[in-house]
């Protein structure tokens, strides 16, 4: 989806995001240990997710009040208490409903937010988001996480 520039650091997130999402589904079917996964889901909440929810919800949620900019907010909520709650149940089961969250929730935003703001915002406010984003995002984020569970079904 063609989104516009100032918010596309914000959509390159999401699509780590996605990916993030695709290698808890993939160490679901590799029978990888779930207390493997989760130590990614939490490197991957530190260094990424959390960040990203901040910005959006300092950057973007405050220009707006409706109930798509409730949901998102609620979502995020949602999303940091399911983290939250893996540390008491990390079976396969959960770990595949947290994917499956936040895998809806950037779904969401893409599709229905994020073009509802683009339509929105002023041209004023959209350049200054995107100019501050540009500042957030001058080091790109890498996803440096060394045990690529995803990849192999060896060492469960």
């Amino acid at each position: 989806m063609k989104r516009h520039e100032s918010i596309t650091p914000l959509s390159r997130d999401h699509h780590a995001g996605l990916l993030c999402c695709w290698k808890i589904r993939q160490g679901i079917r590799n029978n990888i240990v779930p207390s493997r996964i989760l130590t990614y889901i939490q490197y991957f909440w530190h260094h990424h997710l959390e960040g990203h929810f901040k910005e959006e919800e300092t950057l973007l949620f405050v220009l707006a009040q409706n109930e798509w900019i409730e949901q998102a907010v609620r979502e995020h909520r949602e999303l940091r208490e399911r983290i939250g709650s893996l540390e008491k149940d990390t079976s396969p089961e959960k770990l595949l409903q947290f994917a499956k969250q936040l895998d809806d929730h950037i779904r969401f935003e893409e599709r229905i937010l994020f073009s509802y703001l683009e339509e929105t915002l002023s041209a004023e406010q959209l350049d200054n988001i995107g100019r501050q984003l540009q500042e957030l995002h001058a080091k790109v984020k890498e996803d440096d996480y060394e045990d690529e569970f995803w990849a192999t079904a060896k060492n469960r």
